[in-house]
């Protein structure tokens, strides 16, 4: 049956004590809302409806995307109220309601909620709750049959005690919703338009309301404050954590690991503590993460190592290269294979060949070298004159002796040397020495200045 997604994201979150619109809170790296939308995608839904209000233009801009549709609650009336905003989008036989700051509901446990769902049956997330303070409490009669939620703030002393609650989570025939929208009433302790009044709506026109309830209470935790959404951040790379041991990964400590975004990975990799992922990371078999690293975007393949408090942005190590420790490879760093980064060496939109090596206090920037070419330290490519990049291009078996700055735009053929110390400025042919040193001289009799004796 065809689905429609309906995410309600319009709350302002004033115990945040923030500007920014409580959705767009970060948990892994990510905005809760950006997190319930991805969810929703994976149940490839007709289409996703976001009700948005508080900060709506903000959050529009942030998750704009030609799949979602964007309807703004100018009023903020309930939960009933923000849903019927959506109703004219709506158009398929089933219909999700989810919550934008609710953001590790998983995949699977919907998919289980979508299946109960048919013309005479609904279906609602439920939670059971050593303390279900705060949550509407699912009211059954003495066979079990789920009868009406009842919110906390109306909720009798006796109710009070039920110990499951409502996720807000509600699967419905598509054909039904308008209906029961049209009929809620705004006569409760909050003056607002409840959802939740659509459950004993449904009992009463003789549907079945049947349940689910997450593996993890933690999928239908929202976050009103920043220690609420601490919680769910720490559930998130605990979750995390635990996939990426099940794939074969040893984390050496799974509490001290962070994943903010996607990784791919193969056998037997070793990630030590202290370790960010952030961004779209590929990490193949024996790939070894020394601690303090932070790798984004980038591609660690077969066999590579990256040293303690190296940092990965957008870079990719061939098989069996290494880096660090202290590396700082940027966007368009391309190591070959074994080729060597040392400590303090910064590489930027540069590619090393295979075997290549700098080993320490350098600066490869907009540069092409060559396999088995040595960097010596305190090397720097000159690329930016101020107002243009220029490459400077290194062959193979290139020899670069330490303290050189290589004025780009240069090429140095295979085989080259520049003696220590040297400004190359011009182009080095294969095979040949380049000095661009002033000669030294010895003064005799030379006496340093003394202080004046006051």
């Amino acid at each position: 049956m065809s689905l429609d997604i309906v995410i309600l994201a319009a709350g302002q979150g004033t115990r945040m004590r923030s500007a920014l619109p409580k959705v767009l809170h970060p948990v892994a790296g990510q905005s809760m809302l950006g997190h319930v939308i991805d969810t929703a995608r994976a149940l490839k839904p007709k289409a996703i409806h976001v009700v948005i209000g508080h900060g709506a233009e903000r959050v529009r801009e942030q998750l704009v995307a030609d799949d979602l549709n964007f309807v703004v609650q100018a009023e903020q009336l309930g939960t009933g109220h923000a849903v019927a905003q959506a109703l004219p989008a709506l158009s398929a036989e089933r219909v999700l309601i989810l919550y934008g700051d609710v953001p590790l509901i998983e995949a699977a446990t919907l998919e289980r909620l979508l299946q109960q769902v048919n013309p005479q049956q609904l279906a609602l997330l439920t939670v059971d709750l050593a303390d279900p303070s705060g949550y509407g409490r699912i009211v059954r009669d003495a066979q079990g049959a789920v009868q009406a939620i009842v919110e906390h703030k109306d909720a009798s002393a006796e109710q009070k005690l039920i110990s499951e609650g409502n996720t807000g989570i509600l699967a419905v025939p598509g054909e039904r919703l308008g209906d029961w929208l049209g009929r809620l009433s705004n006569s409760n302790a909050q003056g607002e338009y409840y959802l939740t009044d659509v459950i004993a709506m449904a009992v009463a026109d003789g549907l079945v309301v049947a349940t689910e309830q997450p593996l993890h209470a933690m999928e239908v935790q929202g976050a009103n404050d920043r220690i609420q959404l601490a919680e769910l951040e720490r559930h998130y790379q605990q979750r995390a954590a635990r996939r990426l041991m099940a794939q074969g990964v040893t984390l050496r400590d799974p509490a001290r690991f962070d994943l903010r975004g996607e990784v791919t990975v193969g056998r037997d990799v070793l990630i030590d503590v202290n370790v960010i992922l952030e961004g779209k990371v590929v990490i193949e078999d024996g790939v070894e993460i020394g601690p303090n690293c932070v790798i984004r975007n980038s591609t660690l393949r077969r066999g590579s190592v990256v040293k303690a408090n190296s940092h990965l942005d957008g870079a990719e190590l061939g098989e069996a290269a290494d880096c660090g420790p202290f590396a700082r490879l940027r966007p368009g760093a391309v190591l070959g294979a074994k080729a060597h980064v040392g400590n303090f060496v910064e590489v930027k939109n540069s590619s090393l060949g295979d075997g290549a090596k700098a080993g320490h206090l350098a600066y490869l920037g907009d540069a092409e070298i060559g396999a088995r070419t040595n960097i010596g330290a305190g090397t720097i490519t000159c690329n930016y004159d101020g107002a243009n990049k220029f490459r400077t291009v290194m062959g193979k078996d290139v020899f670069i002796g330490s303290n050189s700055s290589l004025v780009a735009p240069v090429t140095l053929g295979d085989g080259a040397t520049t003696g220590a110390g040297s400004v190359i400025t011009a182009d080095v042919p294969a095979g040949t020495l380049a000095l661009g040193r002033a000669r030294q001289a010895l003064i005799t009799g030379w006496r340093r200045p003394q202080k004046k004796q006051k």
